[in-house]
């Protein structure tokens, strides 16, 4: 609502601008008047800033000089087509966009265009700063000409923001995986001791990560809620990148270990938890049980999007079936055909230059901003592994590893059966989880010269 008082504050400054930016009502009590022409020709006569008049889903008008007698004659840009679903933020995103070509001193069409199209997408979407759009998502909206009328349908443009807006960058992953939970409670029961130690192990198994890694963030851990939620809770404040499985061990076609609404269940998990989820998949399955286990991915995709929460699909190739250097790159493949874009792939080791030539092309085809792959361990002997850490260093799209029964299961059955100490117990997984991260990087480092 206008007010004098209000305007008179407003007018002293106006000599001192450059730009001048406002919706109609906000340039009518700066011009002191309720007609808008009215308003612009009195901010004309007290500054010589460029006026730029916003008119909502219409887009702007700008006034580098004289203020025309008709509002048209101005500079128009008009808006983009979209379906107007939350106007907070409107005003921030138009004024980043309008600035970033403004500041650039590009033509006053393109200050308007980025400013028209920034203010576009974020009425699409829900919320305010979370959804204002970066550089690529903006260049692929204003490259790509006509797109849904309701954006936040758009899975491109969407998955383009998500990828552009994740808050840490990871070039090289080393971690402990210690989710196991049949595999513990297999070995609770054979050396006849209660289930509550395996818990008290997954604290050592953090302790152990600690010890190597010092805070570096490079370095992760894997955790379930099971067993190992107080170590979850610790590692919570770290540094350290944590990943959290989602799935019901050993389920084919998959299921989930949570409740009925994996969504649901994902509200309840920090966000900075990674949500892991292995699948026992083959591109040859049969088709029933494929079209299961691809209905759970796509929800937890939805899911982890929807909660805002990385995903990482491990794959393993059920014991039995055939397997070639294609096999692997043909399941991500298909995984991304169904839609699911996942943040991370974990993956089996292999020695195979072919299979993780295949699989490289087969994530730079589906999605390039992959976070990318870790090799797990399949409790491999520590010689084999580091053989595939050889094969798989030249390849980018590999940034490490998640590896844990090669670093814990024979530490863990001395400590189960009582013949070695916490302390012991830390210093036997610190000291080969220390081996594989050095062997690791001297594959890297090797590939790299």
């Amino acid at each position: 609502m206008a007010h004098a008082a209000v305007t008179q504050r407003l007018q002293n400054v106006l000599p001192l601008c450059d730009l001048v930016v406002g919706t109609e009502e906000e340039i009518r009590i700066l011009g002191g008047v309720e007609d808008t022409l009215a308003a612009l020709k009195n901010i004309r006569a007290q500054t010589s800033a460029t006026i730029v008049c916003k008119r909502g889903a219409q887009g702007c008008v700008v006034f580098p000089g004289r203020v025309p007698d008709n509002i048209e004659q101005g500079v128009v840009a008009p808006g983009f087509q979209v379906e107007v679903y939350n106007v907070l933020g409107a005003g921030d995103a138009f004024m980043g966009g309008f600035l970033r070509g403004w500041l650039r001193d590009q033509p006053i069409q393109q200050c308007c265009r980025l400013g028209n199209a920034c203010g576009a997408i974020v009425v699409s979407r829900h919320g305010c700063a979370p959804a204002m759009p970066t550089w690529p998502e903006l260049e692929l909206f204003l490259a790509t000409g006509a797109r849904k009328f309701r954006l936040r349908e758009d899975a491109e443009l969407e998955h383009l923001h998500w990828a552009t807006t994740r808050s840490r960058v990871c070039q090289d992953l080393t971690v402990l995986a210690i989710d196991h939970r049949s595999q513990f409670e297999d070995l609770a029961t054979e050396t006849g001791v209660d289930r509550e130690r395996i818990s008290r192990f997954k604290m050592l198994g953090l302790r152990a990560v600690n010890v190597v890694a010092q805070g570096d963030a490079r370095f992760g851990v894997l955790l379930d809620g099971r067993y190992g939620f107080e170590a979850l809770a610790r590692a919570a404040d770290g540094r350290y990148w944590v990943g959290r499985p989602i799935e019901l061990p050993g389920s084919r076609p998959l299921e989930f270990e949570s409740s009925a609404d994996v969504a649901t269940e994902l509200t309840t998990w920090p966000l900075n938890q990674v949500v892991k989820c292995l699948v026992l998949y083959h591109p040859d399955d049969e088709a029933n049980l494929r079209a299961r286990q691809e209905r759970q991915l796509l929800r937890l995709f939805d899911a982890c999007r929807k909660t805002r929460h990385e995903l990482l699909v491990e794959i393993i190739v059920p014991r039995g079936m055939a397997v070639d250097a294609r096999t692997v790159a043909r399941a991500i493949s298909r995984i991304y055909e169904i839609g699911v874009r996942p943040d991370w792939w974990k993956l089996e080791p292999s020695a195979s230059s072919a299979t993780w030539e295949n699989i490289e092309g087969a994530i730079t085809l589906g999605d390039p901003l992959c976070r990318g792959v870790v090799l797990l361990g399949m409790s491999a002997p520590e010689d084999e592994l580091v053989g595939s850490f050889v094969a798989a260093a030249p390849f980018k799209i590999v940034k490490g590893f998640a590896v844990g029964r090669t670093i814990f299961d024979a530490v863990a059955r001395r400590w189960f059966c009582g013949e070695m100490t916490d302390d012991a117990a830390v210093n036997g997984m610190a000291e080969k989880l220390t081996a594989l991260v050095s062997a690791w990087r001297r594959a890297r480092s090797a590939a790299a010269a």
